[in-house]
């Protein structure tokens, strides 16, 4: 049902009966290593490209999610799945493992939580019973990319962040048991003129805080319905940047349940993090990880996801393009 002008409330309120997180080295001396259902030593995770490296992580995430509700690959009607790379080459190529119908999204980092609205949009209005999401990044893949192949040993600014190597995933469900997804907010692109990739958390922040803005809007709620409000990967800059906006917009979210996946991902004094994580991994660990082990453990009954993403391409930002945002809200609870 939609409410306002761009939330779907889900009056069934789909479960989220399995989930997964599947990290890298860096991630493995983080903050939340504890969370991850199975860690890396190696970026190559045994293959011979960063891209097949970060298909494998996919793969990964889906199985353990899968086996994990106690379901087979047969199970899952649709998947929903994404990631950073040209032609989102290793959702396609995971994909092709799977063999389940399946829809390709990009919504940059704020894929995660695309894909976690649309599973819950089919299996709310009956289109399917089991819907699967599942989106990665890869730290090396993505440099090589998206800025300087990490070999080229280019130095960053204080503002650049670290892009995650993980994958998450979480099977949304019409039956069975766990943190059920309420309500989506689907974000608008917004741009505000900004155009350094290396500072994609200040690009990010009013996509956020328009998101966040509309859906307490449009659902006449308040942030003291939540326990947890989290934006994706603002890191820290972009984080402050979003609490300053929302201040003077005249919503005050207190600063003990205001977070950011990318600030809690890794620890302050891991080396090179900069302004902290990011990449499309980076919500979605920490989500379907971090988070969904919290609600199971009753410690978190409500939370809000904000997943945020810069829309640009190297060849927007050769052309001197500036950065398009937007940003997705799923609202879980338990």
């Amino acid at each position: 049902m939609l409410k306002g002008h761009q939330t779907w409330v889900f009056e069934s309120k789909p479960a989220i009966i399995g989930s997964a997180a599947i990290g890298g080295p860096f991630e493995a001396k983080g903050n939340l290593a504890a969370d991850f259902d199975l860690l890396h030593g190696d970026i190559w995770l045994g293959q011979d490209s960063f891209e097949k490296a970060e298909q494998k992580l996919q793969e990964q995430a889906c199985e353990t999610a899968i086996k994990k509700a106690n379901m087979k690959k047969e199970d899952v009607q649709f998947l929903f799945s994404g990631d950073l790379i040209n032609q989102i080459r290793p959702s396609s190529f995971s994909a092709r493992t799977l063999s389940v119908p399946y829809f390709g999204l990009y919504g940059a980092c704020s894929t995660s939580m695309e894909g976690l609205s649309l599973a819950s949009l089919v299996v709310d209005s009956q289109f399917a019973q089991n819907a699967l999401v599942c989106v990665s990044s890869h730290n090396a893949a993505s440099e090589k990319q998206f800025r300087y192949p990490t070999e080229y040993g280019s130095q960053k600014p204080p503002t650049a962040q670290w892009t995650v190597t993980g994958a998450g995933a979480a099977l949304v469900s019409s039956k069975g048991d766990g943190p059920r997804v309420t309500a989506a907010t689907i974000g608008r692109v917004i741009d505000m003129g900004l155009t350094d990739p290396f500072n994609m958390g200040s690009a990010m922040a009013p996509a956020a805080v328009d998101t966040i803005e509309a859906h307490f809007r449009d659902l006449g709620r308040d942030p003291g319905y939540y326990d947890v409000i989290t934006t994706g990967d603002l890191g820290r800059v972009g984080h402050r940047i979003a609490g300053d906006l929302l201040q003077k917009h005249g919503l005050d979210i207190p600063e003990e349940i205001f977070t950011d996946c990318g600030v809690l991902i890794y620890k302050q004094d891991q080396p090179i993090v900069m302004a902290g994580g990011s990449g499309c991994g980076c919500c979605a660990v920490t989500t379907f990880g971090h988070f969904l082990n919290r609600m199971r453990k009753g410690e978190l009954r409500r939370i809000l996801v904000i997943a945020t993403g810069a829309l640009l391409s190297p060849m927007s930002f050769q052309q001197k393009e500036s950065i398009p945002c937007i940003a997705h809200a799923v609202s879980i609870e338990i």
